[in-house]
């Protein structure tokens, strides 16, 4: 009972450090707020009986470390330079700055560590690190005012997350991948206004909980195990690979919609090649969760009917799913009353 209740106090403290950062009124706090998100986080991942969420733990903590000694090197930069903890102009350490944000963030070309920090997660703890450690990085990345860096850092994570998708056999690692891709089209919202950023974070963030909850409650890690978990309930590999077509953007999901909004804001101001390169890359990520959800529909089962069993205990499960699945027609539909 003591090592959950230090897991909460670990976790609350998780939460606290992130809004510290996102508060601070200087990049100094700031930093202390990272810190604390990070120290609170290491012992969530760790565990006794897995020694690979241990060496998980320690690459993400090497990582941090060196993306937090970077920021602290460009935060005392500036602060001897104008005497301020402050970043007016565009200079060396602007460009530090914002590395080591991206180095936190896991945006590619500063990925290196994050598909094998996830691969050895649990999915609570790889849901964490998809989801609420990226608030306090996006969050610092949207104060600067430095277009160009962050462009090339858009066209890195768009290839590298639908590239690198490809041949993988572990789902926390495709996960990964695909938060990678993601990243970018969030980067290249924040370009164009914070409300739209925030917006297309939030849809992230719900079909990822979606998908990642289905994997928790069958403790499925690996594409073979689809097959042999879900081989009697039909119904189930309808919802689970209906959300990852959702979370890679096809159209009548949900997922479909932010990358719309995205699209249209980008047209107003004539980026077609952000354009090209971002459909481009969705059409990737799309082939191989096409292939993934073919295959598997695919496979013959002998239960001839769709089994109901699944969602008897799982009433926001079943919410969750349906919202993600048929939410975009729900929209449209509210839109075109109002």
């Amino acid at each position: 009972m003591l090592f959950n209740y230090s897991k909460i106090i670990f976790f609350i403290c998780l939460i606290s450090g992130t809004f510290i950062t996102i508060s601070a009124n200087s990049w100094l706090g700031a930093w202390m707020g990272l810190e604390i998100n990070l120290l609170c986080f290491i012992p969530l991942m760790s565990s006794t009986k897995n020694l690979i969420s241990n060496e998980s733990a320690l690459k993400y903590f090497l990582a941090q470390a060196l993306a937090s000694s970077i920021l602290l090197f460009a935060i005392i930069s500036e602060s001897l330079e104008d005497g301020t903890f402050f970043f007016n102009k565009i200079n060396l350490t602007q460009i530090m700055l914002n590395s080591a944000l991206l180095l936190k963030l896991g945006s590619a070309p500063f990925h290196f560590w994050f598909p094998s920090v996830m691969e050895g997660l649990n999915w609570f703890n790889g849901l964490l690190l998809m989801t609420w450690q990226k608030i306090a990085p996006i969050i610092l990345i949207s104060y600067n005012n430095f277009p160009l860096f962050i462009y090339g850092a858009i066209i890195f994570s768009l290839l590298t997350g639908s590239i690198g998708g490809f041949n993988q056999t572990n789902l926390r690692t495709l996960m990964a991948f695909s938060s990678i891709n993601h990243i970018g089209w969030i980067l290249s919202a924040m370009l164009i206004s914070e409300s739209l950023w925030i917006t297309y974070f939030l849809f992230y963030v719900f079909l990822s909980i979606s998908i990642v909850m289905i994997f928790l409650k069958f403790e499925i890690y690996h594409f073979i195990q689809i097959n042999s978990h879900l081989k009697t309930s039909y119904m189930m590999k309808f919802f689970l690979f209906s959300n990852l077509l959702s979370m890679g953007g096809l159209p009548p999901f949900l997922g479909f919609l932010p990358k719309l909004i995205v699209i249209q804001n980008l047209l107003k101001i004539n980026d077609f090649f952000m354009i090209f390169v971002m459909v481009m890359t969705a059409l990737i990520t799309l082939f191989f969760y096409i292939r993934i959800s073919y295959s598997s529909f695919m496979v013959f089962s002998t239960n001839l009917k769709w089994s109901k069993s699944f969602y008897k205990n799982s009433m926001f499960l079943m919410l969750m799913n349906s919202v993600s699945i048929f939410g975009l027609i729900f929209i449209i539909i509210i839109q075109s009353l109002f």
